[in-house]
Order: C-alpha cells, then structure tokens, then sequence
C-alpha cells in the first residue's frame, strides 16, 4: 500500500486545527488536514458552539429589548417565530462556512481528506484505505457533549449544544439540567424567546468557574426575566416524557414538568477509535498525556484544543496553536500557561473572567488585594440601568519601589467581555494600575468603571500622614 507523506498532518478542523495547518501551509510545508466530514470543518465553535449560540443570543436580545420598551408606552404585539430565529443562525453560519470548508481550504494550499482518521503506527495515519505519514501529527479532535445519564432519559425530547439549533418547533417548557455556561446561555436565550426555563445545577451558584459573587447577581437578573433555578439539585429519574424526579441535596425529591429538556452538564473527550495505542500514546484517567509543551508520549505526536485536557475554550486552542507553531520553529520552546487566561458567559449582563482568580492565588501563597466596587455610581450605569453590576480585582501588593499590577479580576455588566479588555491586557503585559488610573477617558464611557475602582484604592490610600505632606508640599512649594 501506497504511502502518502507530509511535513505535518493535522486531525480536527476546528480553530486550532485550522490555525496551525494554515499557516504551515503558507509557511510552504507539505501539510495535510483531515476530519469526518465537510460539515465538520469548522469545528465545534462554528457547527454548535460559539457561533449558533451567539446568533440565537443575539435575537433574543432583540427580543427582550422591544419588550422592555412597553415601559415608555411602545406598544408590542404578537409572538416571537421560533423558526425565523432558527432561520437567521443558520444563514450567519453558512456566511463563515464560506472560508471555512474542504474546497476553499484546498485552494490556500491545504490537501483536505474527508474520512475518520486512526494511528495504524507511531507516525501514520490511516484514512479508508490510504495511509498518511508526516514528522510531525497534531490532534485537535476536540470534545463532545456530555450524557445525562438517569433512568428514563429515553423516554424524553433532549437536546444538547449539537443538537438544539435544529430545532423546528418551540416547546412551552424546557427543563436545562446543568448551570455553567452553556445551560445559563441557552436556557436565558430561548426564555426570551418565550420558553418557560427551569435550570437544575448541582451546585450551591452558578457559573463553578467564575466568582460565586459574580454568579449570584447574573442570577439574580435571570429570575428577574422569569427563569425557575433549583440550586443544589440534580435530575434523579424522569418517569414519563413530561416529568422528572429532582432530588436536592438534603435529599428531598420533587416533581418538575416540562415539554423538552437540554442536557448542559459538560464534555467529554472522545478517544475511542482513534488507534492511541498503536501511536503509543498513553492515556490516564480517559485524558491523552501530555507534557507542558502539548507533546504526548509519543515525541512526534501533540495535541491542541479540547482534546489537550484544559480549557475548553476556542481562544484557548487558538493560545495552543501559537504555541505548538512557536515550538516548532523556533529552539526557544514555550510551556502552556493558563495564567493569562480570560472567558466570558455571553449571557446578558455577560460575567468575564480573567488572570489568576482569589482561590489560585491564596493557594499559591501570593500576597494580593481584593478590589470590589459596584456600580451604583457610575454615572454610565446609572442612565442605561445597570447599576446592579460589580467589578473585582486582585492586584499586588505594591512598595515604595514596588509597582501595583492586576493579578485578575472578573466583572458582570452589559458587555463585560468588553469592557474587561484593557484589564487584560494590563494583567497580560504588567502593566501598573497607575497606567490606569492616569488614562483619558471620554465621558461617559462605561469602561470608567476600570479606573473608577483603581481611583477608590487611591483614595483609600490617602491616609493621615499623606494628608499632612500634602498639606505641607501645597503651602510651601
């Protein structure tokens, strides 16, 4: 049988798959990028994750907003078309397919092959009938959905991130087992699309990665909209198509109806099939081991992405492509650091979360003030009626010599996601907050609130001894 050979192949066309292998093919490298079908290009971030999710999310928000406008006496009627919101996901999807499938990818230089792809040895893989070697071989597989896996599931309508933007016709009642980000998303969106919500999470907040505080007033705005939340619950049994055992952590069950329910409680990487073994590469705990410079067992094997076994994030697979493309061409070699690392939940408010959060760095032992400020002064907040919102910062200690930095932080506002920018690239970079606190902004921007909270610090600062100083320094210099 005929070998085929590459400088790189590259399994999984999602964004770090896509990253690496353009750019080695522009580079002028033989390279060679395989997945399942056309359809699957693009990866989860296209097909069902970050993409569809915030199309859907965008027409909800439409929707809300011409709702809350009957409060200055603007007349709304009728109800939402499920299917023309449906309609307008698909139609932005099929605009960034455009780059993103076998035939465009084969014109920048690309050989795509269409097919399930597994190890037949340590540095070939086999598609069909064809064999593939290559020096180097990155899989960027990704995850998948997790289960709910409870008696009864089958007897119920269930959907997951894959499956709920197929969906052709609106229940009255969806029951979302699972609060972290795709649970709250989801479920938020289709309550503003006029879905009864109920959300069942297993834990005491919201939202397990971010600040509970963070998560307790998105909440809060959430029941506001008309969501039900069972906190430190989970599904125990569902026993017939329209109702479900919840069983809450003092061990008290209740009965919860519904039409339909979307399963959000993780993900899961898939292995199976894909010949490890045979690569010899090892797996533990049903995770591929890699060491920090996303090499695996077998020295011309890497991952990227989900299937790495850290965040499971799309900006974090495109932080790994960088850095597995940095690594093989340059002798300086970069380990994978998290420390940077920033998320947001595009719910409405959005919460953002960046940098070293309190529990990493009393863990680590680092020394660091907790900044907290609402923003129920902040002029912005005030006339768009957000004043419910918070910002927290983690900075260092400083000194007479020492510079105060942003360690981490988190927000939840109308547009976190984007108000937290210049915070992370002071915590990226370094920066002090002084570069802060010393920036022009124009008024009323409502990124103010970032120099806002760094201005009370300062204030606090102005203790009894600096009074008198400045006292001193403004009558006789």
């Amino acid at each position: 049988m005929k070998e085929n050979k590459y400088d790189i192949i590259v399994i999984g066309a999602g964004s770090g798959g896509l990253g690496i292998s353009l750019f080695m093919a522009r580079v002028g490298l033989k390279t060679l990028l395989i997945d399942k079908t056309d359809e699957h290009i693009g990866g989860d971030c296209l097909n069902y994750g970050c993409v569809p999710s915030k199309a859907l999310i965008h027409v909800s928000r439409l929707m809300h907003k011409a709702k809350q406008a009957k409060l200055f006496g603007y007349t709304i009627s009728g109800k939402p078309d499920f299917n023309k919101a449906i309609e307008y996901v698909l139609s932005k999807q099929a605009i960034i397919r455009r780059h993103e499938n076998a035939d465009y990818l084969r014109k920048e230089g690309l050989d795509v092959v269409l097919g399930k792809a597994y190890f037949s040895s340590s540095s070939a893989v086999k598609v069909g009938e064809e064999i593939y070697t290559a020096k180097k071989i990155v899989l960027a597989t990704g995850s998948r959905p997790a289960a709910l896996t409870v008696p009864g599931i089958e007897k119920v309508r269930q959907f997951n991130n894959e499956t709920i933007f197929a969906l052709n016709d609106m229940p009255a009642r969806m029951l979302v087992a699972g609060g972290g980000p795709i649970g709250i998303e989801i479920g938020q969106a289709l309550n503003r699309l006029g879905i009864q919500v109920t959300i069942i999470h297993s834990g005491e907040v919201i939202l397990p990665h971010d600040a509970n505080e963070m998560g307790s007033i998105l909440m809060e705005q959430l029941i506001e909209e008309g969501i039900t939340f069972h906190l430190n619950a989970e599904v125990k049994e569902f026993t017939n198509a329209n109702e479900a055992i919840i069983q809450q952590k003092d061990g008290t069950n209740f009965k919860q109806s519904f039409d339909a329910v979307f399963v959000a409680v993780g993900r899961k990487i898939v292995l199976k099939d894909l010949g490890l073994e045979q690569a010899g590469i090892q797996v533990k705990d049903d995770k591929i081991v890699v060491n920090k410079y996303l090499q695996t067992t077998n020295k011309h094997v890497y991952t990227c992405g989900d299937v790495s076994g850290s965040l499971m994030f799309s900006h974090a697979a495109e932080q790994q492509a960088r850095l597995l493309l940095n690594n093989f061409f340059s002798p300086l070699k970069k380990k994978l650091n998290n420390d940077y690392m920033s998320w947001v939940t595009f719910t409405d408010p959005e919460v953002a979360t960046f940098g070293l959060s309190e529990k990493v760095l009393l863990k680590r032992n680092i020394s660091f003030e907790k900044l907290a400020m609402n923003f129920d002064e902040d002029d912005r907040a005030i006339v768009d009626s957000y004043q419910y919102s918070k910002l927290v910062l983690y900075i260092s200690k400083g000194g007479l010599f020492k510079k105060e930095k942003i360690l981490g932080g988190s927000m939840v506002a109308p547009n976190a996601g984007e108000l937290v920018q210049e915070l992370i690239l002071a915590n990226v970079k370094g920066l002090s907050i002084n570069d802060i606190f010393n920036k022009i902004y124009p008024y009323p921007v409502a990124s103010r609130v970032n120099q806002m909270i760094i201005v009370k610090h300062k204030e606090k600062q102005l203790t009894g001894a600096l009074k008198k100083l400045l006292k001193f320094l403004f009558r006789f210099v």
